[in-house]
């Protein structure tokens, strides 16, 4: 396998989001205006030459859009290989080349979002157990910081204490986001219109910037949703799963 890094000088011709084949799409265009100002920032995007969802997103922790410490360490936003490029070894590549870089840069380690059990869009526990990581933080909510040293003495990776126990003190439903996930662009205006036209108290933060993503209330940035002042999950839902979830739909 062939593997391509995002620059900016290929970030416009190169597919970034192989689900969307549209480049003028709404949600790739949100992505990669967020990946050029991160690409000044250390970030690596990492995606197979061949067309699919395989691709690993990593950064210096110190500029994570998560509420975590970590100084020193490299932080995995996303590893991703699905579909027919699924079962030849691809995390595998991708990993190490992320492993390499980062001892390359004198990194103490990695770090990753996941859980005891397989939760959406979060790394695969078995996957990291199976590579050497171990959990160094949980939150409330059971999302856990992993972490694979270089140095075993290494001081651990932590959450911020905003994160360490997801809650805000708003009625209603109440997503954070930001645009490291495209499928934002498309799907949160589509539950803010869905709240909107069912009477259903709904507000969306944006999170613009680093500072606020790395001071939310939540481990997981990319979205997360609560109701009353509790998470509920960090699923991209469209509206017809969102009237389930509010129990006006079956």
């Amino acid at each position: 396998m062939e593997y391509i890094k995002i620059t900016k000088d290929n970030l416009e011709k190169e597919h970034i989001c192989c689900a969307i084949s549209n480049s003028r799409d709404v949600q790739v265009a949100s992505k990669k205006a967020w990946l050029a100002e991160q690409l000044d920032c250390g970030l690596v995007f990492l995606k197979s030459a061949e067309r699919g969802k395989c691709f690993i997103e990593y950064i210096p922790a110190e500029y994570a859009w998560n509420p975590i410490e970590a100084d020193g360490y490299m932080y995995i936003d996303c590893l991703w290989v699905s579909g027919s490029l699924k079962g030849h070894g691809y995390s595998n590549d991708l990993l190490a080349a992320c492993i390499g870089e980062s001892q390359g840069k004198w990194k103490k380690g990695l770090c990753i979002l996941s859980s005891a059990k397989k939760k959406p869009f979060l790394a695969d526990p078995k996957y990291l157990k199976h590579k050497g990581f171990e959990v160094c933080d949980e939150a409330d909510n059971g999302v856990q910081l992993w972490y694979l040293p270089f140095d075993k003495d290494a001081e651990k990776p932590r959450f911020k204490a905003c994160a360490k126990h997801p809650h805000i003190d708003e009625d209603g439903y109440v997503l954070y986001y930001t645009s490291q996930c495209p499928f934002n662009a498309k799907y949160v205006p589509i539950l803010q219109k869905t709240a909107e036209e069912n009477g259903i108290k709904f507000k969306a933060v944006h999170l613009t910037c680093r500072a606020e993503a790395q001071n939310a209330p939540t481990p997981i940035t990319t979205y997360a949703l609560f109701f009353n002042g509790e998470y509920l999950t960090n699923e991209q839902m469209n509206g017809k799963k969102f009237l389930k979830l509010a129990g006006l739909q079956s």
